[in-house]
């Protein structure tokens, strides 16, 4: 089904044939009217409002304050050139510059949860590439610096030529059915009871539907037979995409990996109906994912089914 999650709906024309021009991405860096979202340690610039928005800033103000790190073209809105850049270092300044507005640096998912869903596409694609670019400042095939290149699309190795692309990472998340029950998992080291869907990263060599019966099978020994398609969320910790399944289950006797989980058990489609309709979505011994979350979406639908 098309469903518009956190994180997804980023309104930007990505203008892949404009940034090829190196000299127009060049005049758009000074340009007046484009736009600066500005990132401290992955943090974001925000305005707390209310409401929260995320904070643009003109040229000369992210320029002046800019860092060894280049700024990363995003698209185009209203004929307006957006950027991504990582001022880790100037942070203190960008915020001081920004400081009548009310803006300040801001945890990117925190934030999120706060914000419009347009503007949380534009945070997922603005962080992931930002991070990205933070981490692969040298060439994983001969060692010697990269840069950024096609306006941040790429990294190029001026030693050896090679050419480097952002990855994003597919993880299967599933909701394992059984008549009117569904399987939930809990993680070690968690402060609170949060049961969600169980997850888990797709292997080279496999598909959606392989994934999905592997990693059930691997966490709890429960197989799974059919596997549908629900929908995906783009996940930016740091650069993920969560493709959400049903899958129904083919047996019902647990047995938890404890490396992986703390737990894992049936709960009734009764019982989590009730606890998806508490203001906070918590029992004394279980919470359920928020709407940030495709879990949460996961169970939604399949209690409204």
């Amino acid at each position: 089904m098309e469903f518009t999650h956190t994180f997804s709906g980023d309104p930007l024309d990505r203008a892949d044939h404009l940034r090829r021009d190196a000299d127009w991405i060049t005049a758009q860096l000074h340009a007046s009217n484009s736009r600066f979202l500005t990132f401290d340690k992955l943090r974001v610039l925000a305005d707390r409002g209310p409401p929260t928005t995320l904070k643009w800033l003109g040229p000369a103000v992210a320029n002046a304050a800019a860092s060894r790190a280049s700024p990363v073209f995003l698209g185009l809105r209203d004929d307006s050139a957006h950027f991504a850049l990582d001022v880790t270092g100037n942070g203190e300044d960008v915020a001081l510059l920004a400081a009548g507005s009310g803006a300040a640096f801001e945890d990117a998912r925190n934030t999120a949860m706060h914000l419009s869903i347009p503007e949380t596409g534009l945070l997922a694609h603005a962080k992931s590439l930002v991070d990205w670019h933070a981490r692969h400042g040298y060439c994983a095939n001969c060692g010697a610096p990269t840069e950024a290149h096609f306006g941040g699309k790429s990294r190029r190795c001026n030693s050896c030529g090679a050419s480097h692309f952002p990855r994003t990472d597919p993880v299967a998340i599933m909701l394992v059915i059984s008549g009117d029950r569904c399987l939930l998992g809990r993680g070690r080291g968690r402060q609170v009871p949060m049961y969600s869907a169980l997850a888990g990263f797709i292997d080279h060599g496999e598909t959606i539907e392989e994934a999905v019966r592997r990693e059930v099978y691997e966490e709890s020994r429960i197989e799974v037979g059919a596997v549908r398609y629900y929908s995906s969320q783009p996940w930016p910790f740091p650069a993920s995409l969560m493709i959400g399944c049903m899958a129904e289950a083919r047996s019902t006797e647990i047995t938890v990996d404890a490396h992986e989980l703390a737990d894992v058990a049936w709960f009734d489609k009764s019982f989590i109906r009730e606890v998806l309709a508490l203001p906070d979505r918590r029992t004394e011994n279980l919470q359920l994912p928020g709407p940030i979350a495709i879990a949460h979406h996961l169970l939604t639908a399949w209690v409204n089914e």
